[in-house]
């Protein structure tokens, strides 16, 4: 791995590290106290990311997007967390699993959201299915020729704004030696279709303004052509292309957390006491070597799991470490620049309190710690037999 980067990777960063200071710092304090993203300014973002030709960066040339490669998406990610979730959730990533669209699909669904005319949220997790996928209750059954969706869904991000929905359902059961087994299918679900509803999920203390939502399925009719892959082929289509969801967790991290940790070190040179900068002493100057340390470490860890996939190469493992380390790192160094700021740091005339309870989350969404350690060992110890 060559762990420079080039010229026009330099060029990614600079513009997009730019974009989020100008267009999406100025909003943030307002956000964080109402809760609501103005829709002009949502607006706003989306059509200056259209213009600045980042939208849908993530997507291959030929159908519209970018054509950025993974370690230059994750490089993308990584600028955008340093800013709110609900403001550059407008700088548009739809996602990748949309690759997956055939036929009627590409128009109605893949070629509009490369182009930002719609929006796509995904929908997976379910009260009593969380990292426990195979356990879901939200079903489809046929019918007349059709699917007939019942069920719910909950901490579905984007929701609010989703022009339709890519939702992942139990579609029949095979017996297995170890119990039963759920098959999955994922279908593509427009906002307004009869028997389908959308509504307000809970109150966050996490990204304010960006929203989890609450789906409800009540005998929602679907005809074949929303199935999205394969029937039951829901896992297949998991697998191939939901890894990316992992490395944006672990990139937006090392972003924040480097946000962050500006605020520390300029503190620590800034604040006196006993008539000198706070950063003299050791019990804070040890912290700041520890933390840029992390961050480092986080850092390429990231890139290397990307940096893997544009080769080629297995990356699950990988990808897993990146995930569990950077969003664990991210806990410390805002948990640190919080005990360096003192009683200051919890209050909100500075965004280090709001870093602080942002960073909870990233251990929990898109596979929890316990779920990558998980990950992380089945990948060694399965060779070996164990």
């Amino acid at each position: 791995m060559n762990f420079g980067l080039s010229d026009e990777q330099e060029m990614i960063v600079k513009a997009v590290r730019s974009f989020v200071e100008n267009e999406i710092y100025p909003h943030e304090a307002e956000v964080e106290r109402t809760g609501e993203v103005p829709a002009e300014v949502a607006e706003r973002i989306r059509q200056k990311t259209i213009d600045l030709g980042f939208y849908a960066c993530n997507f291959p040339e030929e159908v519209g997007g970018a054509g950025l490669n993974h370690l230059e998406f994750a490089l993308v990610e990584r600028e955008l967390g340093r800013g709110s979730m609900a403001l550059n959730h407008f700088f548009g990533r739809p996602q990748n699993i949309l690759m997956a669209c055939e036929g009627e699909q590409r128009e109605r669904y893949l070629l509009p959201a490369v182009r930002g005319e719609r929006m796509d949220a995904l929908a997976m997790t379910e009260p009593g299915a969380g990292s426990d996928v195979r356990g879901m209750k939200c079903s489809a059954r046929r019918e007349g020729g059709d699917w007939v969706l019942n069920g719910t869904k909950h901490f579905i991000s984007g929701a609010d704004h989703a022009d339709f929905l890519i939702v992942f359902v139990a579609t029949g059961e095979d017996q297995t030696p170890k119990g039963p087994k759920k098959r999955i299918t994922t279908f593509l679900v427009d906002r307004g279709t009869p028997g389908f509803t959308i509504r307000n999920g809970y109150e966050s203390v996490s990204h304010r303004g960006y929203k989890n939502m609450i789906l409800e399925f009540d005998d929602c009719r679907l005809p074949d052509a929303q199935v999205l892959g394969e029937v039951d082929g829901g896992f297949a289509v998991m697998n191939e292309w939901l890894y990316a969801t992992r490395i944006t967790v672990a990139t937006m991290s090392v972003g924040r957390a480097r946000r962050c940790f500006d605020y520390a070190l300029h503190y620590a040179a800034e604040r006196e006491q006993f008539g000198q900068q706070i950063g003299k002493f050791q019990g804070v100057s040890f912290q700041i070597a520890d933390m840029i340390t992390e961050i480092d470490a986080a850092d390429l860890l990231t890139l290397n799991a990307a940096w893997r996939l544009d080769q080629g190469l297995p990356a699950n493992r990988e990808i897993a470490s990146a995930k569990l380390y950077a969003s664990e790192m991210l806990a410390r160094v805002t948990d640190a620049t919080l005990q360096i700021y003192g009683g200051m740091g919890l209050m909100n005339d500075f965004p280090i309190e709001r870093f602080w309870r942002d960073a909870r989350v990233e251990r929990i969404w898109d596979g929890t710690s316990e779920i990558q350690r998980h990950i992380i060992s089945r990948d060694l110890l399965r060779p070996l037999g164990a």
